[in-house]
């Protein structure tokens, strides 16, 4: 990963205090544990798998897993559940500006000293499941988002080679609606695939010390924040997108955007490093999706602020509830070890995080992810995970507006500051 990273007994039950080591695996104990992974595929798979080696390797540990779709999990249930004396034990963690406000609620186990190996295998990564120094969660997935595309259709269309600007890529645009192909999907009716848009042409548009320091103070009174809508506003303006696409959803079925491109129906997506797993998920015919996909990096802006090798991106972590059991952080554990990390590779769902599993990356879109993620020279953490979800709800919110036709550029500011004086 690269250096410059800058970048989430029963269930909620146990003793606060950890117990020796030589307690451990003593007493039945049962984990409740809550991941994305809610369709049927090789995720969902192999996360079945993963509790059931762990549970066969520790016979008093029984995990109780329930999948829950993103927006449900991170929006909804996740935060509901907090709130109560029983929540999961182990649940997914984004990081960043969540994170903190999790652990400032008092809601997350302190894993710091139990999770020091693993840290150090992981490297800088890790940083963002930390607050104040501490480590409240682990990373299992990390790389950097960029636009999936149909390659045959690239080919149809006369576009000789993945655009690296802007202006590259409006011209694929027009290519591909000449063809009477949909360019991108966007499933903005879950908005957060919508919002990456403009979080991308705020990279773009704003520099590095801009953007480290609106994390930290959430300050967005450089007038870049303004630019970047209205870069989106002037690309929305292209008709890039699929009719309908302020409804459409983002992801899990065949209707949603990645079904369009999954399914031939578009040609690009934006969308992380995760979304070969779901693809493969909602495809008709896996094995064709595997031979026409390709995958390239968001297109730089001639003249901007930006850095142009800037990236955004993120990852997947899970944290273990305040008063869950101490088995809850030797799961955790396990889940990053490199054998557990490299067979996760192996699945194609995602890139890993501790060294020693690369090899077991072999899909060569995901490949591309992982020598893109070295060598960004910057890498953002999604914008709604970085401010938390204050801001972060409050200026998806207003971004979708824009696509929707019903906001501005200067509301999206307006919002995010408002939201930051909560």
């Amino acid at each position: 990963m690269s250096g410059s990273l800058l970048l989430t007994a029963c269930g909620g039950g146990g003793e606060s205090e950890e117990p020796a080591a030589n307690e451990l695996y003593k007493n039945p104990v049962t984990l409740t544990w809550w991941h994305n992974a809610s369709q049927d595929g090789p995720g969902k798979t192999y996360w079945t798998k993963v509790a059931k080696d762990f549970s066969a390797a520790h016979p008093t540990v029984t995990i109780e897993i329930e999948a829950i779709e993103t927006n449900q999990l991170q929006r909804t249930r996740l935060p509901a559940a907090l709130l109560t004396s029983d929540p999961p034990d182990i649940f997914q963690a984004w990081g960043g500006g969540e994170i903190r406000e999790q652990v400032e609620a008092d809601y997350l186990k302190d894993i710091t000293d139990q999770v020091k190996t693993e840290v150090a295998n992981i490297g800088s990564a890790s940083e963002i499941w930390q607050v104040d120094g501490k480590q409240y969660g682990l990373p299992f997935r990390m790389g950097i988002e960029g636009i999936w595309y149909n390659k045959d259709m690239f080919a149809q269309a006369g576009i000789a080679a993945p655009p690296t600007t802007f202006d590259e890529l409006n011209d694929a645009v027009t290519k591909l609606k000449a063809i009477n192909v949909v360019p991108i999907a966007l499933g903005a009716g879950d908005k957060w695939p919508a919002a990456h848009w403009w979080y991308n042409f705020a990279l773009r548009a704003c520099s590095v010390d801009v953007l480290k320091k609106a994390s930290i103070d959430l300050t967005f009174d450089d007038p870049c924040f303004v630019k970047a809508g209205d870069d989106l506003k002037t690309f929305i303006g292209t008709d890039p997108f699929q009719k309908n696409f302020i409804a459409t959803p983002g992801q899990n079925d065949p209707t949603s955007a990645n079904g369009l491109l999954a399914n031939g129906k578009a040609a690009m997506e934006l969308m992380g490093d995760w979304n070969k797993g779901t693809l493969e998920t909602v495809a008709q015919d896996p094995a064709k999706l595997t031979k026409f996909l390709g995958w390239f990096p968001v297109p730089a802006i001639s003249g901007s602020a930006g850095d142009p090798k800037a990236a955004l991106g993120g990852g997947d972590g899970y944290a273990c509830a305040k008063n869950a059991p101490a088995e809850c952080v030797e799961f955790l554990k396990y889940i990053v070890s490199p054998e557990v990390q490299k067979a996760y590779a192996q699945t194609g769902v995602g890139l890993p995080v501790a060294k020693g599993a690369e090899s077991g990356v072999e899909d060569p879109a995901l490949k591309s992810i992982l020598d893109a993620t070295s060598s960004a020279t910057y890498v953002q953490l999604w914008l709604d995970t970085a401010y938390g979800s204050t801001v972060g709800n409050a200026m998806n919110d207003a971004i979708v507006a824009i696509f929707a036709g019903k906001g501005s550029p200067q509301q999206v500011v307006d919002a995010m500051k408002s939201a930051a004086r909560k």
